[in-house]
């Protein structure tokens, strides 16, 4: 595809805190006052200088004066410095290494900082040390800093300025940068525009007099036309999170340049439809519903995908997720072990009355008995459901000596010594701890009621750490209040609060021997941090690639990186005809493909095209209107 032509244009970039993530005269400082007792304190005074300088509320040349004074650096201390900001440069400036390095000519870098750090830097990314404009150190004979050249022009007031009216540049000049000696450059009329660079730091004052505010250097090409690493600036993109996922989903999503909203609570129907607006990336947990009133709203228009950070996706409307071309992905095993070591626990717990003894202990009363403490060992476990959690607590179980016996709607192979039963009421005739472990599908909605608490076996112990619906409440309070459930442990509720706020109000409070736990099966510190990690993963390999595997209503389909090509993304109704439409579009345009894969579902198709870079934009165009077309999108 073709992009605007850099040629007459300059571009001017500001080294520190654009250029690089750091300031590097505050890091030089940081770095030779290693051990010195007062390195808090002149670091700390350094820097104030430089915000100041940077904010235009401080001199520049008294603010070089004063920083500069306050060193007490050495070759060696530069060197190292030189070594660190090699690490720091800004995140979007490695992404478009390929733009610099081709366009190193027209890119100057115009700093106040010095050319003995910098220029090391720069040409990591292949711009020629002869285009960069900084101040040089002064050394002694032992390689210490003593000063710095007074005469140079970008150690005075407005010295950009000056170096820039000395340069006398031809065609347009752009001024990217983070301080307000970057925009003098545009106020005295040697720059046709400013671009305030905000990655890093982002300084009001600065903003404010900007004819653009860039969050990464894909947002200044973005906006020129020009190539780059990303087919859209990600800073464009934004992400809500809600229910308060784990902090390692919202640096995931930053850590890549995406606008990221994190809400601590869940939200209503039209909570959503009003927050999800300009959304493309949605994550949740178990307590929003994603409804197809809300999909259908046009607030919802540009949603993408969504992240369940749990394990369950029945609050949210798969179906028409897929109708819409919004591909959901889930983290079905990143919690089971939490849930597995609690469901183990609370049966302990339960068997020895430890809730109802703690209760009392604290109350004063010391009740030292065996009565009705048993152990697990040789007792028969009822699993209902023999998943992922399931299949490990069969497991631990056994290793305790428990007998197994699991019911599943769908065959599946027992491990060790567990034993199927052919119904659920053989189950739970034979069960002395009865465990749920089931999907939220609504077929498993009160799937245990009245009757089947009557199957079960006197005194059984119940527990419920899978859905909330598939208990009918009444009859289990019934159970426990009759003596036929001894003990139980709940986990999970068919309503429970949208945040930490609200009472919970259920008929199982205050009943004996039960335990009640809001909803925490899978809250552990670790289950909580896979989950963080895991479903972002997903979520960005779709986005930043168009891979769908693990998707749990889209076609799956694993892609190779994208290397050297454009990778157009087509999702289509599931119809006879369309790659046929699609590839006549390439050979009507002679484009040359190098990879194309196909996947579909019985409603969807998904073709993922590699294609050289060069080709005529009419191209896209076409491809939209093919017929069924429901989403189309393009990665370079």
């Amino acid at each position: 595809m073709s992009n605007k032509q850099l040629e007459p244009l300059h571009i001017v970039i500001d080294f520190d805190s654009t250029f690089t993530k750091v300031e590097g005269l505050d890091e030089l400082a940081n770095i030779a006052l290693q051990g010195n007792p007062k390195q808090k304190e002149i670091v700390s005074k350094i820097r104030e200088i430089t915000e100041k300088g940077m904010s235009g509320s401080y001199s520049f040349a008294d603010s070089l004066r004063d920083r500069v004074a306050l060193l007490s650096a050495n070759r060696g201390h530069v060197d190292q410095l030189i070594a660190f900001l090699k690490g720091k440069i800004s995140d979007s400036f490695n992404r478009n290494k390929e733009f610099i390095q081709e366009h190193a000519e027209q890119i100057l870098i115009v700093s106040s900082g010095f050319k003995d750090f910098i220029v090391p830097v720069v040409q990591e990314l292949g711009i020629p040390a002869e285009n960069v404009f900084a101040n040089t150190f002064n050394y002694d004979a032992e390689g210490n800093i003593t000063g710095y050249d007074h005469d140079n022009l970008l150690s005075k007031d407005r010295g950009k300025v000056s170096l820039l009216q000395s340069l006398q540049l031809e065609g347009e000049v752009y001024v990217i940068g983070d301080g307000y000696t970057d925009y003098e450059l545009r106020e005295a009329g040697l720059a046709n525009k400013f671009f305030a660079f905000t990655e890093n730091v982002s300084r009001k004052v600065v903003v404010e007099k900007a004819d653009h505010v860039v969050p990464s250097l894909d947002e200044f090409l973005y906006i020129n036309g020009l190539s780059r690493a990303q087919s859209y600036p990600k800073s464009r993109i934004k992400v809500l999170l809600l229910e308060n996922v784990h902090p390692h989903a919202v640096q995931a999503f930053k850590k890549e340049g995406f606008q990221v909203e994190l809400l601590k609570g869940a939200l209503d129907e039209a909570e959503l439809i009003e927050k999800i607006k300009d959304v493309s990336i949605l994550g949740l947990r178990s307590k929003t519903n994603l409804t197809k009133k809300v999909l259908e709203h046009p607030n919802a228009a540009r949603l993408m995908c969504v992240g369940a950070f749990c394990i369950g996706t029945n609050q949210i409307d798969l179906a028409e997720c897929e109708n819409r071309g919004i591909a959901v992905f889930n983290a079905p095993y990143s919690n089971t072990r939490s849930v597995v070591e609690l469901s183990i626990g609370l049966m302990v717990m339960l068997t020895r009355n430890i809730f109802e003894k703690s209760t009392r202990m604290h109350a004063g009363v010391w009740d030292k008995s065996a009565t009705n403490s048993y152990e697990i060992r040789g007792k028969k476990l009822g699993l209902i459901g023999y998943g992922n959690i399931g299949t490990q607590i069969s497991v631990i179980a056994e290793a305790l000596g428990m007998e197994v016996y699991f019911y599943d709607t769908v065959d599946k192979l027992a491990l060790g010594n567990a034993k199927k039963c052919s119904s659920l009421k053989e189950l739970l005739n034979l069960a002395d701890f009865v465990s749920l472990h089931v999907d939220g599908r609504k077929v498993n909605t009160n799937i245990i009621g009245k009757q089947e608490f009557s199957w079960m076996k006197d005194n059984v112990i119940f527990l419920n750490l899978s859905r909330g619906h598939v208990v009918e409440i009444p009859a289990l309070v019934e159970a426990i209040k009759s003596g036929k459930v001894w003990g139980a442990a709940i986990d999970v509720f068919p309503y429970e609060p949208k945040t930490n706020d609200e009472e919970f109000i259920n008929e199982l409070r205050g009943l004996p021997n039960v335990i009640l736990t809001p909803h925490i099966g899978g809250s552990t510190e670790e289950a909580q941090a896979n989950i963080g990690e895991f479903v972002p993963a997903k979520l960005l390999q779709f986005m930043n690639n168009g891979s769908t595997y693990g998707s749990v209503n889209f076609p799956e389909l694993q892609l190779p990186p994208l290397e050297n090509a454009h990778r157009l993304l087509h999702i289509h109704q599931n119809v006879p005809g369309i790659l046929a439409q699609i590839n006549n579009v390439f050979a009507k345009y002679h484009v040359n493909i190098i990879g194309q894969y196909l996947k579909t579902t019985e409603k969807t198709g998904y073709v993922i095209t590699d294609v050289a870079k060069e080709y005529s934009e009419e191209i896209v165009n076409e491809l939209k209107l093919i017929d069924n077309t429901i989403k189309f999108r393009m990665l370079y």
